[in-house]
């Protein structure tokens, strides 16, 4: 109902410097009294412009799903480019209303109403004293929320963002992993597992794509990690791997090479956990421990340093193998001479290598040649001497 009480705060007459008339998408002129009682935001776009191409669509989708739920709200192009011709060619593509090009006007907008990128999407409102005012841009808002954003306000805003602080401490799996329509997540040959199996288990949420070739690798060594609790622990361990794919075929081929679960592709969780998440990059591995709480947030790090050694990944977990393997090192010699290598062997630390005696994986610890290929296990040292 407050949403409801917020959007009907609509221009009661809309009043902008030098403006008589607006233009339909059919190219027939408006007068712009026909947006009074309307909620109406400012779109400042460009034909030229690679963002403001990809957000238009996105920004037509929402628009029209409000006016089919009875929202009333209108939105006005008002056009930066260069030409009649790109204009109109920007133009065809929305179902609003524009301002007729006019390179000056549109300077005076864009200085009144404080515009230095586009796109940007300004909402407008009448003052307390029935002047016309206007929030911030919102163009990132509608990007992080999509409809859910109306009616475009801080208030607004804000409450979206407690929504998604919630969902992030809530420990609640079927909020975080779920929606109203799904209540379970798919392995790679499509079969459903329900959300609520995952109760109880540590949980990496993994973000990545086929596309990316640092996902690639770093999904290799998360499989070793995954596969070897399988065997140590299990049970006790599940990945969730969440498409930052650009199609649904770059989608099943990551997934047909994954051992674990997954988020159906194009489903609106993705967009949430990457907002409620804050992902700036990938590959990314959240921790969630067997509250479903938050137990890590770079959980990349831990796999790639310490393996399944480090489970639960906790960050108490991660100090007392680093600590270990630090005192591990100190009980080693800084340098060895072995008869099987020409070179003095240095003590160093590696994510993974193979011994060139026993021709098995080793990871951390290694006595390494710095001027050849050649790495020791400190075991097959000891063994040597």
């Amino acid at each position: 109902m407050e949403e409801e009480e917020e959007a009907k705060k609509h221009v009661k007459m809309l009043q902008l410097p030098g403006v008589e008339s607006l233009l339909s998408n059919g190219g027939k002129e408006v007068p712009l009294s026909s947006i009074e009682g309307k909620m109406a935001c400012l779109f400042f776009s460009a034909h030229w412009c690679r963002p403001c191409r990809n957000f238009t669509p996105k920004l037509v989708q929402i628009y029209t799903m409000l006016r089919n739920t009875g929202k009333n709200i209108e939105i006005i192009f008002i056009s930066l480019d260069h030409d009649e011709t790109s204009f109109l060619n920007h133009f065809k593509s929305m179902p609003w209303l524009a301002l007729p090009f006019n390179t000056s006007l549109r300077r005076k907008l864009c200085s009144h109403f404080g515009i230095e990128h586009i796109p940007a999407l300004i909402p407008l409102s009448e003052t307390p004293s029935g002047g016309l005012g206007f929030e911030d841009d919102v163009v990132k808002l509608v990007e992080e929320y999509g409809v859910d954003a109306y009616p475009f306000s801080a208030k607004r805003r804000g409450e979206l963002e407690a929504m998604d602080d919630a969902r992030r401490q809530g420990g609640k799996l079927q909020e975080l992993l779920g929606c109203k329509d799904r209540d379970y997540v798919i392995s790679a040959d499509g079969i459903k597992i329900s959300i609520a199996d995952l109760t109880g288990k540590t949980i990496g949420l993994y973000f990545g794509a086929h596309w990316c070739p640092p996902c690639r690798a770093f999904t290799k060594q998360l499989m070793e990690v995954y596969n070897e609790l399988k065997i140590l622990r299990p049970g006790s361990f599940e990945v969730i791997f969440i498409s930052i794919d650009r199609s649904k075929e770059e989608f099943q081929a990551s997934l047909s090479a994954m051992p674990w679960l997954a988020i159906p592709y194009s489903d609106t969780a993705t967009q949430e956990l990457t907002r409620v998440f804050a992902i700036k990059g990938i590959p990314a591995l959240l921790i969630l421990g067997l509250d479903g709480k938050v137990l890590k947030t770079d959980g990349r790090t831990a796999i790639s340093a310490y393996g399944a050694t480090a489970f639960p990944f906790t960050e108490s977990r991660v100090s007392e193998v680093d600590e270990a393997l630090r005192k591990e090192g100190d009980k080693l010699p800084r340098q060895v001479n072995d008869p099987r290598h020409s070179h003095e062997l240095e003590l160093d630390m590696a994510k993974a290598y193979i011994c060139d005696e026993c021709l098995q994986k080793g990871r951390h610890w290694v006595f390494s040649c710095k001027q050849c290929n050649f790495d020791l296990h400190p075991s097959c040292v000891e063994e040597s001497n």
